[in-house]
C-alpha cells in the first residue's frame, strides 16, 4: 500500500472556512431572514415567542457576523475559539431543550456542529496570529 502525502491546509483557508459558516448563519439565515425555520426555533423558547424571537434572532445574527470578522482578523485566536464553542454549545442545547420537535434532524445537527467545533478549535490552536 502506498502512502499519499497531502499538505495541511493554510491558516487563511481554515479561518475563511470557519468565518464562512458564521457569515452564512448570521447574515444570510438570521439578519436577512432567509431561514424562516430559525425564527420558529427561537420563538419556541419560553418568554420569547414571536414578539421577542425575531429581534433576538437578528441580534444573534449580528453577533455571528462579528464572530466571522473576528475569526478572519486572527486576533486572540484561542479566546475566539472558546467564545465560538461556548455560543454554539449554548445554542444547540437550548434548541434541543425548547424546540427539538422543530429541528428537522437533531442528531445531524449535533454531528455537523461537532465537526465544525473541531475546525474552530484547530483554527484557534494554530500558531500564526494575524494574517
Amino acid at each position: 500500500m502506498h502512502s499519499i502525502a497531502i499538505t495541511f491546509p493554510s491558516l487563511v483557508l481554515i479561518r475563511s472556512s470557519v468565518a464562512a459558516v458564521w457569515l452564512y448563519e448570521g447574515l444570510w439565515c438570521k439578519v436577512l431572514g432567509r431561514m424562516p425555520s430559525q425564527v420558529d426555533v427561537v420563538s419556541a423558547v419560553p418568554r420569547f415567542g414571536r414578539r421577542l424571537g425575531l429581534p433576538f434572532l437578528r441580534a444573534l445574527g449580528v453577533v455571528e457576523v462579528g464572530l466571522a470578522v473576528w475569526v478572519l482578523s486572527g486576533g486572540a485566536p484561542g479566546a475566539c475559539a472558546i467564545i465560538q464553542a461556548g455560543l454554539l454549545i449554548l445554542l444547540n442545547v437550548n434548541g434541543l431543550l425548547w424546540a427539538r420537535n422543530l429541528i428537522h434532524d437533531p442528531a445531524g445537527m449535533i454531528v455537523k456542529n461537532a465537526a465544525f467545533l473541531l475546525l474552530v478549535w484547530v483554527c484557534g490552536a494554530m500558531p500564526g496570529g494575524r494574517l
